[in-house]
């Protein structure tokens, strides 16, 4: 009963710009550290950036100065405004949380996830 939906993704050229959010729905009582993944073809899931419940954002070494990560805790959202995209940046991005339900049970929630791709 809970479900995570992202959006922003597309094409566009090195150097654009783009945003990324992913609302978190249903029956929620607490959301912890959110997080967005990005996987490539033909590589492995990476990290991309986290942000805690108090707002304490973490960064891939790739992405810092460039990407930043923030939440919305009142609309169960988080972001992930990219700058200066590459086109290294071209993958597939999907977040993940870890929810407590209503019921007091735990589990980590996958998006779906969006393309982005990074091309001229």
């Amino acid at each position: 009963q809970v479900q995570l939906v992202e959006s922003g993704g597309g094409l566009v050229q090195p150097g654009e710009s783009l945003r990324l959010s992913c609302a978190a729905s249903g029956t929620i009582f607490s959301i912890y550290t959110m997080g967005w993944y990005r996987q490539a073809p033909g590589q492995q899931r990476e990290l991309v950036a986290t942000i805690s419940s108090g707002g304490a954002p973490n960064y891939a070494d790739s992405v810092k100065g460039r990407f930043t990560i923030s939440r919305d805790n009142a609309k169960n959202t988080v972001y992930l405004q990219m700058n200066s995209l590459k086109p290294e940046d071209t993958a597939v991005y999907s977040c993940c949380t870890d929810i407590t339900t209503i019921n007091r049970v735990t589990h980590r929630y996958w998006g779906q996830g969006t393309q982005v791709t990074v091309s001229s």
